[in-house]
């Protein structure tokens, strides 16, 4: 239970709560570079303990529990805690991207719900390359865009960050649909 790789998992667990504090004060340049760095860091977590894993053949089911988890708390804290500021002109998401970002938060939730409905009747649903494709997007976008928050005079941060938050969503959408075609086959 304590293997490296699930130890990784949880330090990106337990280091959500810092990264949302980080991110609270959204005028706080300081706060976004330091959850940047953080965020960077839980980035680099999660493709390593997937990797220590299986190098090391210590793939466990808590780790496969795990793993999505973190990833979508992640996510999803990421997500509120960039479009839920209460100075809108310092909002790092706003207006129509609010709806890029929230497609990807329906699809995390959809997605969850479809493998536990699978897992019930042992099917599994495994992650397709162009699902690994929308995550890496996904992650580059909500880096930019906490980097964003640190570099508020670069526009060029920004304006990256939220085109791939909608190349991301795009991904989304696409992956989202063909999770679905498959679950749908197993209910009634």
């Amino acid at each position: 239970m304590l293997s490296l790789p699930n130890l990784l998992t949880l330090s990106r667990i337990v280091a959500v709560p810092l990264l949302v504090a980080l991110l609270w004060w959204p005028r706080w340049e300081a706060g976004f570079a330091l959850a940047f760095a953080l965020y960077c860091l839980m980035g680099i977590t999660d493709y390593f303990d997937g990797y220590v894993a299986r190098a090391r053949g210590t793939v466990s089911k808590l780790g496969q529990f795990l793993d999505p988890i973190a990833d979508k708390i992640m996510v999803a804290a990421v997500i509120l805690m960039l479009v839920g500021t209460r100075h809108e002109d310092s909002a790092v998401i706003t207006g129509v991207h609010i709806i890029a970002a929230l497609v990807i938060l329906l699809r995390e939730i959809a997605v969850s719900g479809l493998r536990e409905f699978l897992a019930g009747l042992q099917v599994s649903l495994p992650v397709s390359r162009l699902a690994k494709w929308k995550t890496t997007l996904q992650l580059v976008a909500f880096g930019a865009l906490i980097l964003a928050g640190a570099m508020p005079g670069v526009a060029f941060v920004k304006v990256t960050g939220l085109a791939c938050l909608w190349g991301a969503a795009a991904l989304t959408m696409v992956t989202g649909w063909d999770y679905l075609r498959v679950g749908l086959k197993h209910m009634d």
